[in-house]
């Protein structure tokens, strides 16, 4: 798990290395063991102030087009400096007019056993039609908690930081381990899960 410190100093290198007319403001870095998320803020199209909302969402998704295309390389020489830096795969997305919309991100397996209770959840998810395979229908439960336990997992999450810092200053605490250092997975069987996916064109 990343530290609330880690995070600051990962976001304060985005926030230096990113040329200061990429965004207008830079809004997200957010991380894990797999990716790097960059969301920053670009500038709306200029409307008439009753323009129909047709053609406010088609001017919005021009300029996100249009931004995502005229930047590429120069968020590929960020992304490669930082995928050397920190071991992690970068992905961007920017905010426009209010409209949120992420380029290229990570689609990491995450697998387990499951019993046989546990497998009649997502083959029922399936046969309703909400998921197309176990996988999907794990990834449809893993939303549905996140959206209701929000507060939950923050508090769960201050907690485990909590614990990291305690542990940190126990005398026999490894090298203090920052945001650039490469992160194992949890290992052993697994079954319900899909290959990891990604965009084959960077940005």
């Amino acid at each position: 798990m990343i530290t609330a410190e880690q995070n600051e100093k990962l976001r304060g290198w985005f926030a230096g290395r990113l040329p200061d007319d990429l965004f207008d403001e830079l809004t997200e870095v957010t991380v894990d063991r797999e990716e790097i998320t960059v969301v920053g803020r670009i500038p709306a199209p200029r409307l008439a102030e009753d323009a129909p909302a047709a053609e406010r969402e088609a001017a919005v998704a021009a300029r996100i087009q249009e931004f995502r295309e005229r930047t590429r390389e120069t968020r590929m020489a960020v992304a490669r400096d930082a995928e050397h830096r920190f071991r992690r795969k970068v992905s961007w997305g920017v905010v426009c007019d209010g409209e949120r919309a992420l380029f290229t991100h990570v689609a990491a397996p995450v697998m387990t056993r499951l019993r046989q209770p546990e497998r009649q959840v997502l083959d029922t998810l399936i046969a309703a039609g909400v998921a197309r395979s176990r996988s999907d229908a794990l990834a449809w439960c893993v939303r549905l908690v996140q959206r209701h336990t929000d507060d939950w997992l923050t508090e769960l999450r201050d907690s485990l930081e909590h614990v990291q810092r305690v542990r940190a200053q126990g005398p026999d605490a490894d090298t203090e381990t920052g945001a650039d250092t490469d992160t194992a997975g949890d290992s052993g069987s697994e079954e319900v899960a899909d290959s990891s996916t990604r965009d084959t064109e960077e940005g």
